[in-house]
């Protein structure tokens, strides 16, 4: 085929379907991660059970298909698109209701996406697999052979365009509803197409009417209150699902459903999460706080442990955060300030390690999800990395998503191995009294040190911080039982299966008292626990309807 004859080519109708039905398949199935993610979390169970379900359902299409291909006509095409076209309207109307509802049902954690990835997902894809045997059947190739062929190439090209457009441009540009109603119009104009120029009177007012319930199922889903609090801003990132929520003078910033940060509006200052108090360990278990003087964060959030190290101490403070979005949020909705002091870098934590030739005297790995750890910061190999990019008294904290003790502290037990692995002293701490998943503070230090929790107790007594690790200090946790725990490394993907006992069991966030000031020696162990149970149970994507602020 020459240029020119490319030019001009006009594909046949068939042709036309089978694209389209490609695009729309394979766009589905990435966006629907984007859907289920923050009621159920991103882990793999979720990734893998809507792969299943997509590909469950476009395989009985194809057969179901290809029994009835040889009574297949461009009008038969022509509804099954616009059958597609109905049901991306109650995805796009229904799916918070739908996914707040099966995430009631008595499943084991690891299967409790796929009721809501069936209902959604199963029904579009499974219509537009008849497609690509009604085309094949209506091909204007010679030979079955020769239109199979055609056809599976045209659907692998329409759903590699599709996965690439959904991935690169539509979701970091668009919202999840809007993106659906693109897909349930391009279903609907691919439809009137077939039937042009005729437009018979069934298809074209059909045609209308689905684009008008498209429109409608868009602007206007179904009233919702939502208990976090307002939603004053909502996007759909490269990486994540991003919200900041106000719940009366804390507003916190939301991560695929999860609390990541949060600031009290009234006293910046204030630690409303326990945990991020425990970044200022590394101060009692290096030599001397004077000879601080380059601090890097790896996982940035809402910047509450940056902002307070670069208000609190003499130092510069680096922050890698892979997500911009993340940061560009930190700066407009929770008071970040890039200065002198403070330099943020948007790339991949271990790549910029990598590529660094800075030494640093603490490293503060604040990265991981509870059900989501990206498993390349868990390695002996990071470990040894992040050793080498520290001074020689330097300290490396992980901020780990674990229990501290039972088939839930499996992840924490190989996290202290692997770390201690690498560095010359390891040292823990609990954040809540429970024996719950929680925050669990992992310190490090790049020499061989051999700290008691008396010795730490004096230091801390001994060391004007500004802020009172007393009740950390306490919390400090004996050396593990890591006989039945792997070391981590690059070539084996062991973090999901660790992270696999913490699936549906309540994560405990201890908050501070609202009267203690930065300053202040608190952490009080009858400061107010937040239980998050499993995500969807009371972690709940904010009505999309509802968000004020969309960009």
């Amino acid at each position: 085929m020459t240029a020119r004859t490319a030019l001009s080519y006009r594909p046949a109708n068939p042709e036309l379907a089978v694209f389209v039905s490609g695009i729309t398949s394979m766009g589905i199935e990435v966006l629907a991660l984007r859907i289920v993610a923050p009621q159920f979390g991103s882990h793999i169970y979720t990734v893998g059970g809507i792969m299943t379900v997509c590909l469950a359902a476009l395989s009985l299409g194809y057969w179901q298909g290809g029994k009835r291909a040889t009574d297949a006509t461009n009008r038969e095409m022509t509804w099954l698109l616009l059958g597609t076209a109905v049901y991306m309207a109650v995805v796009i109307y229904a799916s918070d209701i739908l996914l707040s509802q099966t995430a009631a049902l008595a499943l084991p954690a690891r299967y409790a996406a796929l009721p809501s990835s069936i209902i959604l997902f199963g029904p579009p894809t499974y219509l537009l697999g008849f497609i690509s045997p009604y085309a094949a059947e209506l091909s204007r190739k010679e030979g079955t052979g020769e239109a199979s062929g055609h056809v599976y190439a045209l659907g692998t090209i329409g759903s590699i365009l599709g996965s690439a457009a959904t991935t690169f441009v539509l979701i970091p540009a668009l919202t999840v509803d809007t993106i659906g109603l693109v897909f349930g119009i391009t279903l609907v104009a691919t439809a009137v197409a077939i039937e042009a120029p005729s437009l018979p009177q069934k298809p074209t007012f059909a045609s209308v009417g689905i684009a008008v319930l498209l429109v409608v199922a868009t602007g206007a889903g179904p009233v919702a209150f939502d208990h976090r609090g307002d939603v004053v801003y909502h996007t759909q990132t490269a990486y994540q699902e991003l919200e900041v929520v106000d719940d009366g003078d804390v507003r916190t910033m939301y991560l695929d459903g999860a609390r990541h940060s949060a600031m009290d509006l009234e006293e910046p200052k204030r630690h409303v999460f326990e945990y991020t108090k425990y970044f200022h360990l590394p101060m009692l278990l290096t030599d001397d706080v004077e000879d601080v003087d380059n601090v890097l964060f790896i996982g940035g959030g809402g910047y509450t442990g940056p902002k307070d190290f670069e208000q609190r101490y003499d130092v510069d403070v680096d922050v890698v955060e892979i997500d911009p979005q993340v940061t560009d949020t930190a700066e407009e909705y929770f008071g970040l300030e890039h200065g002198e002091n403070m330099t943020s870098h948007t790339i991949d934590g271990k790549q910029y390690l990598q590529n660094t030739d800075e030494t640093y005297d603490v490293i503060v790995l604040d990265a991981y999800k509870k059900d989501q750890v990206p498993f390349h910061l868990t390695t002996v190999e990071f470990m040894e990395l992040a050793s080498d990019r520290l001074a020689d008294d330097g300290v490396f904290h992980a901020n780990v998503i674990a229990a501290p003790s039972g088939a839930a502290g499996e992840f924490y037990r190989a996290q202290w191995k692997t770390m201690d692995e690498a560095f010359g002293g390891t040292y823990a701490f609990r954040t809540s009294n429970t024996n719950e998943i929680q925050n669990i503070e992992i310190a490090a230090t790049n020499a061989e040190t051999d700290f008691s929790e008396s010795d730490l107790a004096e230091r801390n007594d001994e060391r004007d911080l500004g802020i009172g690790l007393t009740d950390e200090v306490d919390n400090y946790m004996g050396e593990p039982d890591t006989s039945d725990a792997p070391v981590l490394r690059d070539d084996r993907g062991e973090v999901d299966s660790l992270l696999d006992p913490m699936l549906g069991q309540r994560y405990v966030i201890e908050e501070t008292e609202d009267n203690s000031s930065a300053g202040s020696d608190s952490g009080d162990p009858a400061a107010p626990a937040v239980a998050l149970g499993t995500a969807p149970l009371v972690i709940a994507a904010a009505p999309k309807k509802r968000t004020p602020v969309e960009r």
